[in-house]
């Protein structure tokens, strides 16, 4: 994180993430210039996110009353990776509102090094009404151990 707005991101070590996921790069994922194209980044984001929230049970896609929708997002990039390669995903919880949630996440090479590091913002809502509601309990603990 940075101390203000006008300051050029840098680049964190692993240890200032709380949860890993790998992702294997995929043949598709290359771009015409030889390296993981931007909006690749922005899936891995997504799975990440949503792969953790379903694992640790904060989230039913099929049957849930709550869901976080992204009304926010972006990305930095310090180094360029490209299939093949696997990646580590790094996740943190930098903001905690009533109901919304500002997750960063660092993308790590197979050298160990930040490539990339972005953030999403989820605004929790009912899943009928598309109403903004407040995080559900179990979320919360969930979170607050990202923090």
């Amino acid at each position: 994180m940075t101390s203000s707005s006008n300051a050029k991101p840098q680049p964190e070590p692993r240890g200032a993430y709380r949860h890993f996921q790998s992702i294997t790069t995929r043949w598709a994922d290359n771009d015409a210039y030889g390296h993981v194209n931007n909006v690749v980044y922005y899936s891995w984001f997504d799975t990440l996110v949503n792969t953790y929230l379903i694992q640790q049970g904060a989230l039913d896609i099929h049957h849930g009353t709550t869901i976080g929708l992204v009304v926010e997002t972006g990305c930095n990039y310090f180094a360029s990776l490209a299939f093949p390669e696997t990646v580590e995903l790094g996740l943190r919880v930098a903001h905690l509102g009533r109901s919304s949630v500002r997750y960063e996440i660092g993308v790590f090479g197979a050298n160990g090094l930040m490539a990339a590091k972005g953030h999403f913002v989820h605004v929790y809502v009912d899943a009928e009404t598309r109403r903004p509601t407040a995080l559900p309990d179990n979320l919360i603990h969930i979170l607050e151990a990202l923090q």
